[in-house]
């Protein structure tokens, strides 16, 4: 029986990121699919039936599918240069928690299955948790499936180079109706459990978060020949929303706003931009403070735009209100834990997504720095196994 740890190291060389440092694995890129094989391979070792749903979505179930399923797991993608915790350590709890069941007798007295969700960071198609989105419906899939990476092919291009029928993208039925439950192990991104002395915790929400691209249009020119009162620049507007960001955020205990992705066309050094796009991110304890805040960024930035003579446009990319975890499970959860703190997160999960369509719950396992979503996220490995006794624990009461 192979612990979650050993499991870590047997995929700790699949995508590492010479430039960034951590992982780079994106949905449907070649480290993605590695990961994937390897998913199928240990999960076929454990006797699990695998299918993969219209959505490109893995799904190892442990015994027959059925309906009133108890479900685990979560992703295998990661942002650019990120953690090796951050999705892969949901899985191969998962994967361990099976074998330590199965070495324990138990059967299953309810459908269950391990499922790895596809495209959950958005890294390479702009929108979080899109695999779960379309199988929720909570995204329609025609704007699923013209969504473009950097390279410029669409998510329908290649979800059909993968092997899917794009003709079938999108909600479900079939697969969510299965889902009696679902529960989502992840390291925790921050440090409540550190302060709370604990190695285990149980998720209580999740912050109203969304992405909005900001496209700033100006004039192209000469570094050198061009006056400063001359210009119309771009990047002088970004870089005035950019700080706007942090002014609307710090002036705020519940909101956190980044700009975490700025594109200049055409990107010379000696050259004035004619355009720069920029990705924000805004989360915050409710919708409305959310919202709110996103509006003062806005104004700031056309208020930028104007002064410097440019076009600007905002666009939503992707939203989700604040998320409630079904009370009576999460209060199972820590009970059975024996008292577990139950604490909230700002950032979004699978879980977040499916959590308005069936009883939802989330472990969290305790990150000694809190650092996430890059190269030094981490666990130790007492409390990575921790993480996988408690998962045990809690599959025990449900199945």
């Amino acid at each position: 029986m192979r612990s979650a740890t050993t499991l870590l190291r047997e995929i700790d060389g699949v995508g590492r990121d010479a430039h960034r440092g951590g992982y780079s694995r994106h949905v449907f890129d070649p480290a993605e699919r590695e990961l994937r094989e390897w998913f199928t391979e240990r999960a076929s070792a454990l006797g699990l039936g695998l299918e993969t749903d219209r959505n490109g979505n893995i799904w190892a179930w442990w015994g027959a599918p059925g309906p009133d399923a108890v479900i685990t797991g979560s992703h295998l993608d990661s942002v650019p240069g990120g953690g090796a915790l951050d999705g892969p350590l949901g899985v191969v709890s998962a994967l361990a928690a099976v074998a330590a069941l199965q070495a324990d007798g138990v059967t299953p007295g309810r459908p269950f299955a391990v499922v790895v969700f596809a495209e959950e960071e958005g890294s390479r198609f702009g929108v979080a948790c899109l695999g779960s989105r379309l199988l929720s419906g909570a995204i329609a899939p025609e704007r699923a499936a013209a969504l473009t990476d950097a390279d410029g092919g669409t998510f329908a291009d290649r979800a059909a180079a993968f092997g899917l029928d794009v003709a079938h993208l999108g909600v479900d039925r079939e697969a969510l109706g299965r889902i009696g439950v679902f529960v989502e192990l992840h390291v925790e991104q921050g440090i409540g459990l550190v302060n709370a002395g604990a190695a285990i915790g149980v998720a209580s929400s999740i912050l109203a978060h969304g992405r909005w691209r900001v496209r700033v249009r100006g004039q192209g020119n000469h570094a050198g020949t061009t006056a400063i009162a001359d210009r119309r620049d771009p990047m002088v507007v970004a870089a005035e929303a950019i700080l706007s960001a942090r002014t609307v955020a710090a002036a705020s205990p519940t909101v956190r706003a980044t700009f975490g992705r700025i594109e200049p066309v055409p990107g010379g050094t000696n050259v004035i931009p004619s355009q720069v796009t920029a990705w924000l991110d805004v989360r915050g304890s409710n919708d409305e403070d959310t919202r709110a805040a996103v509006a003062d960024i806005g104004v700031a930035a056309r208020d930028a735009a104007a002064r410097e003579g440019c076009e600007i446009e905002i666009v939503e990319e992707s939203y989700g209100g604040e998320v409630v975890f079904d009370p009576a499970l999460r209060d199972r959860m820590s009970a059975v834990l024996g008292g577990a703190p139950v604490l909230p997160t700002g950032a979004g999960h699978d879980a977040g997504i499916l959590a308005s369509l069936v009883p939802t719950a989330m472990l969290f396992v305790r990150n000694p720095t809190g650092v996430s979503h890059a190269p030094e996220e981490g666990a130790t490995d007492d409390d990575c196994e921790a993480g996988v006794a408690a998962l045990v624990t809690v599959l025990r009461d449900l199945l």
